[in-house]
C-alpha cells in the first residue's frame, strides 16, 4: 500500500506541476479548465491559509479522492445491480416498463427523466442497501466514550460495519431479499444521503462522501440507460453467484457474464 501510495503521489505531483506551469505562462487561459485548475484557483483565493497542510497537498489529496472514489464504486454498483436484476427478472421487466411509459423507446434516458422513474430510484437504493460499494467506514473517536459496554479511548480508530446496519432484521423485513418495493411503501421516506441512519451507503455528517450528488446521478443514469437500451440476460440457466469479496471495496468475487441485445431503434446506438 505504501508503494502504491508513493506511485500515485508521483503521478498526481506531475499533473499538478504541469497545471502550475501552464497557469504561470498564461497558457491555461486558452484551455478548458479541469478540476485541478479549479482547485488551484480556489486555493489561491484563500491565500493558502490552511491548517496543517500546504495547498499542494490539499489539491493532490482532493483530486486523488475523486479519482479513487469515483471509479471502482460505479463499476461495483453496476455489477451488483445487474446481477440482482438478472436473479430477479420481474424487477428488471418492471423497470423497463416504467421507462417505456416515461421515456418511450425513441430515445435514451436523460438526467431530466430520473425524477420520474420512481421504481428505478427504488432499485438504486435497494442495491446500495444490500451491496454498498464500501461496506465499512472509519471514524476517529474525538473523546473517551463507552459503546456497547466497551470503553473507547480518544483517538481510537472505529470501523463501522455499514452492511450490518443496512441488513438489520429489526429495521428491515426480509433484510437479505432484493425488494425495491420497500422504498415505495414501508421505507418510502428513507434516503441515502446520510439523514437516515438505517441506510448510510455514503456515510453521514461532515465526513460523508463529498461526491454523493454526482454519484447518485451517475449511478441512476448509467443503470437506467443500460436496462432501457438493452435486453440483458443470463447466458446460464443457473442463478448468478452473489458472493462478495473482502476488501475496502465490495467486489463481486466471480465475474459477471451477461448477454445483451439492443431493444431500441438502431440509430440510437450510432
Amino acid at each position: 500500500m505504501k508503494r502504491t501510495a508513493k506511485d500515485m503521489d508521483f503521478i498526481v505531483t506531475e499533473w499538478l506541476e504541469e497545471h502550475q506551469k501552464k497557469r504561470a505562462s498564461g497558457e491555461a487561459k486558452d484551455q478548458q479548465h479541469d478540476f485541478m485548475d479549479v482547485m488551484l484557483s480556489v486555493l489561491d483565493s484563500t491565500g493558502n491559509h490552511l491548517v496543517g497542510f500546504d495547498a499542494d497537498t490539499v489539491n493532490k489529496a482532493t483530486c486523488l479522492a475523486i479519482i479513487v472514489g469515483g471509479t471502482d464504486t460505479i463499476m461495483v454498483f453496476l455489477t451488483w445491480a445487474l446481477a440482482l436484476l438478472l436473479n430477479n427478472h420481474h424487477a428488471l421487466r418492471k423497470a423497463q416498463e416504467e421507462m417505456e411509459v416515461h421515456v418511450g423507446k425513441g430515445r435514451l434516458v436523460t438526467e431530466e427523466d430520473i425524477s420520474k422513474l420512481s421504481y428505478l430510484q427504488a432499485i438504486v437504493k435497494e442495491v446500495l442497501r444490500l451491496y454498498p460499494p464500501a461496506p465499512t467506514t472509519a471514524r476517529e473517536a474525538i473523546q473517551d466514550c463507552t459503546i456497547g459496554g466497551y470503553h473507547v479511548q480518544k483517538g481510537s480508530l472505529i470501523i463501522v460495519n455499514m452492511w450490518k446496519i443496512q441488513t438489520d432484521p429489526r429495521v428491515w423485513s426480509d433484510p437479505l431479499e432484493f425488494k425495491p418495493e420497500r422504498f415505495l411503501t414501508t421505507h418510502k421516506e428513507v434516503d441515502v444521503r446520510g439523514q437516515n441512519f438505517e441506510l448510510l451507503p455514503f456515510g453521514s455528517g461532515r465526513r460523508g462522501c463529498p461526491g454523493i450528488s454526482l454519484a447518485l446521478k451517475t449511478l441512476s443514469l448509467c443503470l437506467a440507460n443500460l436496462i432501457h437500451a438493452f435486453e440483458i440476460s443470463n447466458p446460464s440457466n443457473l442463478p448468478i453467484d452473489m458472493t462478495g469479496s473482502a476488501g475496502l471495496t465490495n467486489m463481486k468475487s466471480t465475474p459477471l457474464e451477461v448477454v445483451i441485445k439492443p431493444r431500441l431503434p438502431s440509430n440510437l446506438y450510432e
